[in-house]
């Protein structure tokens, strides 16, 4: 699958994107933001990461802006159920990226995929604690706060840190979207 929204191409990630990719989450400020990118993050590791497999209905983006013209990789966005708990809503942006409004608008698009395309009724979501921002931007999407609080490995903190849960119901109407596969 492909999206496109004003300033953003949500894309399938390839071999040939590992480069980039590696370059992007090697910042530790990244990687300590997410569950499973370890720091120092490797060329092995994106290559490995741009070859994972995924169900259909877990679709997984890497978010190029094309502001500049040229598409220039500034983050991740997708939807997967990798520990059991059910389509979980995830994000990262490169730090340059921080700020512009990239998270919401390619969050708008994939929670549209969501609600009109995947067979999903409720989507959920969490940030460390330590991770304001993103909260933020969850709530800008429409997920509200669970009220609990728990803790979650991080591979680049070599430990646990408190995480916020979030949820977000898919109960529109659904009418059929045409997506590009």
């Amino acid at each position: 699958m492909f999206a496109r929204t004003e300033r953003l191409l949500l894309r399938p990630a390839w071999p040939e994107d590992a480069g980039a990719l590696a370059s992007a989450l090697a910042d530790a400020r990244v990687a300590r933001m997410l569950a499973r990118i370890p720091h120092p993050y490797t060329l092995d590791h994106a290559v490995a990461r741009t070859l994972e497999p995924r169900a259909a209905h877990e679709p997984r983006f890497l978010i190029d802006s094309l502001e500049s013209g040229t598409p220039v990789l500034v983050g991740g966005i997708g939807i997967a159920d990798r520990c059991g708990e059910g389509p979980q809503f995830h994000y990262w942006l490169t730090p340059a990226a921080w700020g512009r409004g990239y998270a919401t608008e390619a969050g708008r698009a994939v929670i549209a995929m969501a609600r009109h395309a995947l067979p999903l009724a409720r989507l959920g979501a969490w940030h460390f604690a330590d991770n304001p921002a993103s909260g933020k931007v969850l709530r800008k999407l429409g997920f509200r706060p669970t009220g609990t609080m728990m803790q979650r490995p991080s591979a680049a903190r070599s430990d646990s840190a408190s995480s916020i849960e979030y949820v977000l119901d898919l109960d529109v109407e659904r009418c059929p979207v045409l997506i590009a596969a």
